[in-house]
Parts: C-alpha cells; sequence; structure tokens
C-alpha cells in the first residue's frame, strides 16, 4: 500500500470521484504519513522542518452531482499574493487542533461556518520550503456553497473539477534548468501550483492507494 513513487511522477491510478469513498477512506484509516513531496526539488532541510510554523488549510470538497474543489486567490497586497491555494492560515495558539485553526481561518476568508463543513478528518502534514507545516483538514460542503470573499485576503474564489483533480493525466511537469521540477494544474483560466498543488496530489495519492489496497481485499 506505502508504494514509493519517484519525485517527478505520480502514482498512475485514476481515482473515482465518489464522495462514498472518501468518506470511507477517513472511516477506516486511524493515521496519515506526511505527505510526499511530489516536485523536483532539494528536500526541506532539518532546521527548517524543527522551526515550522503550525499552519492547516480546509480542502472543501463541494458535494453536488459534479463534486469540486474549493479554491481561492490571495489579493495582490499580502504575502504569496496572487497565489491559489486552500482557504487556511497560521495556527493561534488558542487552536487546539489543526481542525480548529482551518475552521477558524475558512471562516475568515470566504465566510464560511464550521456547522457547514462535514469534517472528515486530516490528510497527514506537509512540510514547505517556506517554513510551514501544514495540516490539509478536508471537508465536504454542501451545494449551494455559502461562502463570501473576504476582500482584505482573497481576491476571488474558484471551483474545480474534483474528477480531474483526481486524475494523474491532470497535472503538467515543467523542467526549470537540469535540476529542479515542479508540477502544476490548470483548468480553464486558471493555474494552481506550489504547495496547494502538492495537496492535491497527496489527496489524489492518498485515495489511489487506498481504492488499490481495497479493491485487492474484496478480491
Amino acid at each position: 500500500m506505502n508504494q514509493e513513487v519517484p519525485k517527478g511522477e505520480i502514482l498512475d491510478i485514476k481515482v473515482e470521484a465518489n464522495l462514498s469513498l472518501i468518506r470511507d477512506l477517513f472511516i477506516q484509516t486511524v493515521d496519515f504519513a506526511e505527505l510526499r513531496n511530489p516536485h523536483v526539488e532539494n528536500l526541506v532541510s532539518p532546521d527548517v522542518r524543527q522551526q515550522a510554523a503550525e499552519s492547516a488549510v480546509l480542502i472543501p470538497i463541494i458535494d453536488d452531482v459534479t463534486p469540486r474543489l474549493m479554491v481561492t486567490k490571495r489579493q495582490t497586497n499580502i504575502r504569496f499574493a496572487g497565489h491559489l491555494c486552500f482557504p487556511g492560515g497560521r495556527s493561534d495558539p488558542g487552536d487546539k487542533s489543526g481542525i480548529e485553526t482551518a475552521l477558524r481561518e475558512s471562516a475568515e476568508e470566504i465566510n464560511i461556518a464550521a456547522q457547514d463543513v462535514e469534517i472528515l478528518g486530516c490528510l497527514g502534514h506537509y512540510y514547505t520550503q517556506a517554513g510551514y507545516k501544514i495540516t490539509p483538514v478536508v471537508g465536504i460542503i454542501q451545494h449551494p456553497a455559502r461562502v463570501e470573499a473576504n476582500p482584505s485576503e482573497v481576491d476571488s474564489i474558484y471551483e474545480v473539477d474534483l474528477a480531474k483533480v483526481l486524475d494523474p493525466g491532470s497535472y503538467k511537469l515543467t523542467w526549470h534548468g537540469d535540476v529542479r521540477a515542479h508540477f502544476s494544474y490548470s483548468e480553464r483560466d486558471i493555474r494552481i501550483a506550489g504547495p496547494t498543488v502538492s495537496l492535491m496530489i497527496g489527496l489524489l495519492e492518498t485515495l489511489a492507494r487506498f481504492t488499490n489496497h481495497h479493491s485487492r481485499m474484496m478480491g
């Protein structure tokens, strides 16, 4: 089940955008390992990992006939300006968990109430070169999503097709010279890269391993 995947590659298993399957994954899995960095780049150093700031994001899945993921475009006057990312941010001292951080930040950024999010669980954690330890929290929200961008933090809100996110063929690897390469995901007029695309690939690969293992057990 813990198949090693080389950097610059994605586990080549297309996953059905099935919310029942995703719920089953979190019901049957007690703990998730650290999400790997799929890009071809230097590893995050031990010093950066040790001092990494705790943070969390919400990966909001919209429950509809065609399930979708929600991402936000950051305002132009804040850190990581213009990046497409999941709602979230750094943990506050009063936050008891990554889930609390993700829900608090999502309420601030896109005005979504905690009671409107069906929390499935946390998808491990992910270290970034910028010095963050991200806990991705997967949650389901019902269609139509009652959200509103906070103009001081969020420029706009987008939805991307979950079926495409869960298809390894949707990701493009771009080389920068001979030693570095990064994945990106494009849909319509938007392009997602950086840690956010890493989390999307992490969701895909976690589900792929689960479905592959489940199929073998059932067979």
